[in-house]
């Protein structure tokens, strides 16, 4: 098996090696903002404040790289906490405040179309960071193969059922999706139904959660247990967060044992889970060597360079030079050789408390 640590020390090496080279940047450049690029000011745009791993990983590893690469640059942060407006909002206040490359995980893909065109009108690029933007004047895509997200998620599950014994006439699975505004959303839940609907199991229902609300995603788990009971065997759940939701409503409802439950991002409420065995699986992204690689593109880009891309990803007939990371499924025995060893989480982060039996039984202390 190949260790994550050494994934990613190859993917970011492949990207310094890539930013020496010339190629395509979808027609926008950032010399028309003007200015010395050596205290070049970076904006920084996330989504939501409901997934940990904004505050956590992806901006003080984007800062990190930033300080490492241009000490004089600044970097501007401003989070969307579920807003698609309220990220319009800051996008024009960086883009006022004279930012020549802005960073943008959107909340709202569709929405953030509008973002894209007015810094385009101003000659500053947008790097579409994790989450793909609906816009064909985007400047570069950052973010892991999400089809195969959905697909690694599925096939723990499916795989999990055959070993617990449980047939395809024995029930079927949930469906708590991601959010509709969400395109990665609609990536993972199709490549999770290329594997289900091929597996022999039925869905029993679905639901599309809006904003990754976790509230959302239990309530109407909630729902569908007084619906179909202890048919429910397995439960395909797009993210951590609305995992956690998923299972306290199945407990809440006294569906025991609780059945497999995916995930993903490697939330470290999701890893104890995962301990606790409440929670199957998760899906672990290395978001060091994501950040890095839209760091890098960042500088790059406000120094008016044009870095060549090892990928594209088509937007209304436009190549998108795109960077395109591979996820990792994490189950109980793989904590320790990826998550733990990519230092995601440390072994004294993981088991506090309740938990310390748990990391014992796991032969993590």
């Amino acid at each position: 098996m190949i260790r994550t640590s050494r994934v990613a020390a190859l993917a970011t090496a492949a990207l310094l090696a890539a930013l020496t080279l010339v190629g395509c940047t979808n027609g926008v450049t950032a010399d028309n903002t003007g200015g010395d690029p050596a205290t070049a000011k970076i904006g920084l745009l996330m989504p939501d404040s409901v997934t940990a791993r904004y505050e956590s990983a992806d901006r003080p590893y984007f800062a990190e790289r930033i300080a490492e690469l241009c000490p004089g640059c600044e970097v501007l942060y401003a989070n969307a906490d579920g807003d698609a407006a309220k990220q319009q909002q800051q996008a024009e206040s960086m883009l006022t405040q004279g930012v020549r490359v802005l960073v943008l995980d959107p909340f709202d893909g569709v929405a953030a179309s509008t973002i894209v065109g007015l810094a385009s009108s101003r000659g500053v690029p947008v790097i579409a960071y994790d989450r793909l933007i609906a816009n064909p004047e985007v400047a570069y895509y950052i973010s892991f193969d999400n089809e195969l997200v959905g697909r690694l998620q599925a096939q723990s599950l499916v795989d999990r059922l055959k070993e617990l014994g449980v047939a395809p006439g024995d029930g079927g699975i949930l469906m708590v999706n991601g959010s509709p505004t969400d395109n990665n959303a609609a990536q993972f839940k199709r490549g999770a139904h290329a594997v289900i609907d091929a597996s022999g199991y039925r869905v029993l229902a679905e639901f599309d959660t809006p904003g990754w609300d976790p509230a959302s995603a239990q309530d109407w788990v909630t729902g569908q247990l007084t619906r179909f009971g202890s048919d429910i065997v397995g439960v395909y759940a797009a993210n951590d967060p609305v995992a956690g939701a998923a299972i306290a409503a199945l407990k809440i409802g006294g569906l025991t044992p609780v059945p497999p439950v995916t995930g993903q991002d490697a939330e470290l409420a999701g890893l104890q889970r995962i301990l606790a065995g409440d929670q199957y699986m998760t899906v672990y992204k290395a978001l060091r060597p994501e950040a890095y690689r839209a760091a890098d593109l960042a500088i790059a880009l406000s120094r008016g360079e044009t870095p060549q891309a090892d990928a594209h990803i088509e937007v209304e007939g436009s190549a998108i030079p795109s960077f395109l990371l591979e996820p990792v499924a994490v189950t109980r025995d793989r904590i320790a050789d990826v998550v733990i060893a990519d230092e995601f989480v440390t072994v004294d982060q993981l088991c506090t408390g309740d938990f310390a039996p748990a990391c014992v039984a796991a032969g993590l202390r």
